[in-house]
Parts: C-alpha cells; structure tokens; sequence
C-alpha cells in the first residue's frame, strides 16, 4: 500500500511531467503514467515533421521513464475527442472572426475529463500534471484555488481558469513549486540528462509548422477562395485601403504579413466577419479601456456579482493590468481597465487575479470604450 495514495500522472515525454511523476514516486504514491494521443500531424497535411506530446519519440520517452521507475504506462487514444471539441472549435472561432486558445479548451474539456475517467477505472485518487502552477484549498470558503507557479516565467495558471471545482480536488500540481532550472537539475540528477536538454515547444501541438492559416485551408474546403477579395478599411475614416487575403487569415493586433504597403506600420484592430473586413490602424486605435467577457468560470469565489478589484491578463504573454470586474449574469463579466489596453482580442481567455490566485477567467467577447 501506498504512503499517499494512488495517482495517474499525465505523461507528454517531456522534462516536467517526467519530473512530476518521479516526485510523486519518490514521496510515496502508487504512480500511474498516461500517455495521451491527441493529434496526427500527418493527417493534416502540414510539412514539418512530427513533433511534441503527440509523436512516436515523446510517447517512447514517457514509456521508457515509467519502465525505469518501475510504475505502469497507459496510452490512450482521444483523437476524436480533441478533435470534436479543440479542433472544430478553432476553426469555427476564426471563421467567426475571433482568435481562439486551444490549448485551453483542451485542459478544460479534453484532458482533466480524460485523465479523471481513467483515474477513476484505474482507482486513482489523484491526477498530477507539470503544469507551472499551485493549488490548494481554502478553510474559510472551502473553494479549490489555482495559484501562479512559484517560477512567474514559466507560470501557466493563465491555461488552467476553466477547471472545475471537483476537478481542482483531485488535482496535484508538483512542479508549481520550483523554479525551472531546478526541475532541469532534478532531471539530471535522476539520470535524465537528455531530457533536461530537451527543447521546450511553444507551438499548438496540432501545427508544429505555426501556420495555422494553411491549417485552416486545409480543414475548410475552398476557404481562401470564398472569402478573399474583402476590404482593408482605415479604423479613422472608413476609407478602403485596399484588399486582403481573407478575414480568417487575421489577428487583432496583427503588423506583420498583411499584404498592404502604406508608408507606416499599421496594426489590424478590428474583424467584421459579416462582411468580411478587415480594420487598419495606427497603435492608438488598438486601444480600449473595456471589455464583455463571456463563458466564465470561477474559481476563488463563486461569483463577482459585488464587483473586484483585480489584475486582468488578456492573453498569456500579457503581464496583466489593474481592472474593476463586476458580474453581470452567471455567463457574463463586465470589466473596467484603469488604462486602456492595447489589442484585446475576441475570443482570447481574460483571466482575472487576486494577488496571485486566479480568481476566475473567461472568453473576450468584445471591447469597446466607456
């Protein structure tokens, strides 16, 4: 019998999960890794070679430290699952105009859902994954909280606002309290120095090659012949500048890759997909100071309806920004910026911060100026 319990470790082949289950094996807990397949590259059409969680090397990898450590290895298939809901998903939000985060539906809807089924036929208590963030439980209010991970370069509680309460119980997150040179030493230490020089990806696993508009092309039938031809429209005074690629092809905030040459640099700041337009303008115009957020979740407490004071990231390189939120209805967050900010995206998450803690998140559903 086990000192703590048994536990189903989600296993990429990666430096942090391998780390995590080796933690978890060395305090005493029955350890169970998972390897799962989410994604085929090849059937994508894409030109780059298979990288990341989903290939043939990285599920070796895992399998090979399970066998080393002595615990039992699992791969499960949940192609069609990832593919219903992030994949479909992704190409539904820029078809509406928007910029979607996979990898956050993933956690919420695809990975935490596969790994507890599991868990709960292999008996486990517990799940564990690498992710660069802390949870604990309140004693006043009872809530499960996510924090930053102790490292705030490699933090990813940004990703993780959508899990549910019950889901947050049964949750570990090792790595959360170390710096990342100190899970590399860990790893060389246990004997994984190839690991400990693996490089990190930072791409959606399902387009290793970053081209998420040949992506779309390929999984939308005829799609760049049925929307180009749209207007570039000036942001000051509605005058055409010229033609685009396509509204699905761009990003609010987007510079670079427009196709248009007028002198200065101009910045996409807003999508009309209805009419398949796509605004220009100087950096004064990406900026808003409010925002709709839609689909929320939370976490910290059960609902804003009073109103908070918080820090608001509105992407997961943004360092966040003072706001006042105030819940609205039980799907909707109105937010307030003391400063406007810069390129705030539809469809991107908002995550909203107490100190540290994630208080809870949400999907950008428009800015606009109070």
């Amino acid at each position: 019998m086990s000192k703590h319990g048994r536990v189903l470790v989600a296993m990429s082949g990666g430096i942090d999960s391998t780390v995590t289950a080796a933690m978890l094996h060395q305090q005493g807990y029955e350890v169970i890794g998972m390897t799962m397949k989410t994604w085929d590259y090849a059937t994508s059409g894409g030109s780059k070679k298979e990288t990341g969680c989903c290939s043939l090397d990285s599920i070796n990898d895992a399998r090979a430290v399970a066998v080393d450590m002595g615990f039992h290895h699992f791969i499960i298939d949940i192609r069609d699952e990832f593919g219903d809901w992030v994949i479909d998903n992704f190409v539904e939000e820029y078809l509406a105009g928007r910029t979607p985060n996979p990898c956050i539906l993933c956690n919420t809807h695809i990975k935490w859902a596969a790994l507890l089924r599991r868990a709960d036929a292999l008996d486990c208590e517990f799940i564990a994954t690498g992710h660069y963030a802390q949870v604990r439980r309140d004693t006043d209010t009872q809530r499960y909280i996510v924090s930053k991970g102790l490292d705030t370069n490699k933090d990813q509680s940004y990703v993780l606002w959508g899990l549910q309460q019950e889901n947050l119980a049964r949750t570990l997150f090792p790595v959360g309290g170390y710096h990342k040179p100190q899970i590399r030493q860990m790893a060389r230490e246990w004997g994984y120095t190839d690991l400990a020089k693996k490089a990190e990806s930072y791409e959606i696993c399902f387009i290793p090659d970053n081209d998420y508009r040949g992506f779309l092309n390929r999984r939308v039938d005829g799609l760049e012949q049925r929307v180009a031809g749209g207007n570039f429209v000036s942001a000051v005074d509605g005058t055409i500048l010229g033609k685009h690629r396509g509204y699905p092809f761009y990003t609010v905030g987007q510079r670079k890759n427009l196709g248009i040459a007028l002198g200065k640099p101009v910045f996409v700041t807003e999508i009309v997909p209805e009419t398949n337009t796509v605004i220009l303008g100087d950096t004064d115009d990406l900026l808003r100071n409010a925002m709709t957020v839609c689909r929320l979740n939370m976490v910290k407490y059960a609902d804003a309806y009073g109103g908070l004071d918080t820090i608001t990231k509105i992407r997961s390189r943004h360092e966040g920004a003072p706001a006042y939120i105030l819940q609205t209805d039980p799907e909707t967050m109105q937010v307030e910026f003391m400063q406007p900010i810069e390129a705030i995206a539809p469809g991107q998450s908002a995550v909203f911060y107490e100190d540290n803690d994630v208080i809870g998140g949400g999907h950008i559903q428009r800015s606009f100026d109070l």
